[in-house]
Protein backbone atom coordinates (compact mmCIF):
# COMPACT_ATOMS: atom_id res chain seq x y z
CA UNK A 1 0.00 0.00 0.00
CA UNK A 2 1.46 3.29 -0.92
CA UNK A 3 1.92 6.20 1.18
CA UNK A 4 -0.80 8.39 -0.26
CA UNK A 5 -3.17 5.41 -0.57
CA UNK A 6 -2.79 5.53 3.32
CA UNK A 7 -3.10 9.40 4.02
CA UNK A 8 -6.16 8.83 2.11
CA UNK A 9 -7.37 6.08 3.79
CA UNK A 10 -6.50 8.35 6.98
CA UNK A 11 -7.64 11.26 6.05
CA UNK A 12 -11.51 9.94 5.24
CA UNK A 13 -11.61 8.04 8.14
CA UNK A 14 -11.10 11.45 10.60
CA UNK A 15 -13.62 12.77 8.32
CA UNK A 16 -15.99 10.34 8.63
CA UNK A 17 -14.92 10.74 12.76
CA UNK A 18 -15.91 14.68 12.25
CA UNK A 19 -18.81 14.04 10.62
CA UNK A 20 -20.39 11.96 13.25
CA UNK A 21 -19.54 13.84 15.94
CA UNK A 22 -21.24 16.82 13.75
CA UNK A 23 -24.50 14.76 13.23
CA UNK A 24 -24.40 13.83 17.15
CA UNK A 25 -24.02 17.52 17.76
CA UNK A 26 -27.20 18.07 15.55
CA UNK A 27 -29.34 15.35 17.23
CA UNK A 28 -28.65 16.48 20.77
CA UNK A 29 -29.48 20.13 20.00
CA UNK A 30 -32.25 18.94 18.02
CA UNK A 31 -33.09 17.03 21.14
CA UNK A 32 -32.88 19.65 24.07
CA UNK A 33 -35.24 21.62 21.47
CA UNK A 34 -37.61 19.27 21.49
CA UNK A 35 -37.68 18.83 25.37
CA UNK A 36 -38.24 22.59 26.01
CA UNK A 37 -41.14 22.47 23.32
CA UNK A 38 -42.58 19.01 25.24
CA UNK A 39 -42.39 20.72 28.28
CA UNK A 40 -43.97 24.19 27.29
CA UNK A 41 -46.81 22.03 25.41
CA UNK A 42 -47.86 20.47 28.23
CA UNK A 43 -47.60 23.41 30.76
CA UNK A 44 -49.93 25.56 27.72
CA UNK A 45 -52.39 22.25 27.65
CA UNK A 46 -53.17 22.42 31.11
CA UNK A 47 -53.32 26.09 31.89
CA UNK A 48 -55.98 25.88 28.26
CA UNK A 49 -57.65 23.35 30.30
CA UNK A 50 -57.91 24.51 33.39
CA UNK A 51 -58.76 28.42 31.88
CA UNK A 52 -61.45 26.75 29.57
CA UNK A 53 -63.34 25.37 32.88
CA UNK A 54 -62.54 28.89 34.60
CA UNK A 55 -64.03 30.64 32.29
CA UNK A 56 -66.61 28.49 30.80
CA UNK A 57 -68.03 28.06 34.86
CA UNK A 58 -68.66 31.64 34.94
CA UNK A 59 -69.56 33.01 31.35
CA UNK A 60 -71.56 30.04 29.32
CA UNK A 61 -74.53 29.51 31.50
CA UNK A 62 -75.43 33.19 31.51
CA UNK A 63 -74.39 33.78 27.88
CA UNK A 64 -76.22 32.42 24.73
CA UNK A 65 -74.42 29.31 23.46
CA UNK A 66 -70.86 30.69 22.83
CA UNK A 67 -67.85 28.74 23.43
CA UNK A 68 -66.29 31.65 25.65
CA UNK A 69 -63.71 29.13 27.02
CA UNK A 70 -62.10 28.81 23.58
CA UNK A 71 -62.54 32.48 22.54
CA UNK A 72 -61.17 33.24 26.23
CA UNK A 73 -57.56 31.33 25.61
CA UNK A 74 -57.01 32.23 21.99
CA UNK A 75 -57.41 35.71 22.58
CA UNK A 76 -55.02 35.51 25.37
CA UNK A 77 -52.43 33.06 23.52
CA UNK A 78 -52.64 35.55 20.52
CA UNK A 79 -51.66 38.19 23.28
CA UNK A 80 -49.04 36.25 24.79
CA UNK A 81 -47.06 34.77 21.59
CA UNK A 82 -47.23 38.65 20.27
CA UNK A 83 -45.27 39.39 24.61
CA UNK A 84 -43.10 36.26 23.90
CA UNK A 85 -41.76 37.30 20.57
CA UNK A 86 -41.26 41.18 21.13
CA UNK A 87 -39.90 40.38 24.66
CA UNK A 88 -37.78 37.85 23.31
CA UNK A 89 -35.82 39.71 20.37
CA UNK A 90 -35.84 43.39 23.03
CA UNK A 91 -33.80 40.56 25.82
CA UNK A 92 -31.76 38.38 23.08
CA UNK A 93 -33.43 35.21 24.88
CA UNK A 94 -32.01 32.08 24.04
CA UNK A 95 -33.36 30.13 21.09
CA UNK A 96 -34.34 27.35 23.48
CA UNK A 97 -36.44 29.33 25.66
CA UNK A 98 -38.28 31.38 23.06
CA UNK A 99 -39.43 27.63 20.99
CA UNK A 100 -40.57 26.77 25.07
CA UNK A 101 -42.58 29.61 25.24
CA UNK A 102 -44.16 30.18 21.76
CA UNK A 103 -43.89 26.74 20.23
CA UNK A 104 -44.37 24.75 22.97
CA UNK A 105 -46.45 26.80 25.86
CA UNK A 106 -48.86 29.26 23.52
CA UNK A 107 -49.06 26.24 21.07
CA UNK A 108 -50.54 24.10 23.25
CA UNK A 109 -52.67 26.71 25.30
CA UNK A 110 -54.25 27.95 21.82
CA UNK A 111 -56.71 25.35 20.04
CA UNK A 112 -57.53 26.33 16.65
CA UNK A 113 -58.71 23.16 16.00
CA UNK A 114 -61.13 23.37 19.09
CA UNK A 115 -62.17 26.89 17.54
CA UNK A 116 -63.07 24.98 14.39
CA UNK A 117 -64.79 22.36 15.66
CA UNK A 118 -67.07 24.56 17.93
CA UNK A 119 -67.52 26.73 14.78
CA UNK A 120 -69.02 23.94 13.50
CA UNK A 121 -71.34 22.47 16.43
CA UNK A 122 -72.74 25.94 16.39
CA UNK A 123 -73.40 26.02 12.57
CA UNK A 124 -74.66 22.47 13.42
CA UNK A 125 -76.92 23.73 15.75
CA UNK A 126 -78.66 26.74 13.12
CA UNK A 127 -76.55 29.30 15.57
CA UNK A 128 -75.61 31.10 11.84
CA UNK A 129 -75.38 34.75 13.82
CA UNK A 130 -72.94 32.92 16.51
CA UNK A 131 -71.03 31.46 14.36
CA UNK A 132 -69.96 34.54 11.87
CA UNK A 133 -69.58 36.29 15.28
CA UNK A 134 -67.21 34.05 16.72
CA UNK A 135 -65.72 33.45 13.45
CA UNK A 136 -64.92 37.07 12.31
CA UNK A 137 -64.23 38.04 16.28
CA UNK A 138 -61.85 35.28 17.13
CA UNK A 139 -59.77 35.98 14.15
CA UNK A 140 -59.74 39.95 14.27
CA UNK A 141 -59.20 40.00 18.41
CA UNK A 142 -56.55 37.36 18.01
CA UNK A 143 -54.82 39.92 15.20
CA UNK A 144 -55.13 42.37 17.61
CA UNK A 145 -53.91 40.65 20.32
CA UNK A 146 -50.60 39.69 18.67
CA UNK A 147 -50.06 43.54 18.24
CA UNK A 148 -51.14 44.63 21.44
CA UNK A 149 -48.80 41.67 23.10
CA UNK A 150 -45.72 42.98 20.47
CA UNK A 151 -46.46 46.30 21.95
CA UNK A 152 -46.35 45.35 25.50
CA UNK A 153 -43.28 43.25 24.95
CA UNK A 154 -41.07 46.20 23.51
CA UNK A 155 -42.43 48.55 26.76
CA UNK A 156 -39.80 46.25 28.77
CA UNK A 157 -36.56 47.72 29.79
Amino acid sequence: MSALTMHTKTASRSETKAAKAERRHKIKKKMKEIIYIFIGGGMGSVTRYLTQIAVNERLSPALFPFPWGTFAVNIIGSLLIGFFYSFSERFNLSFELRLFLTVGFCGGFTTFSTLANDSLSLLKGGFYGIFTFYVFTSILLGLLAVLAGGYLGEQFK
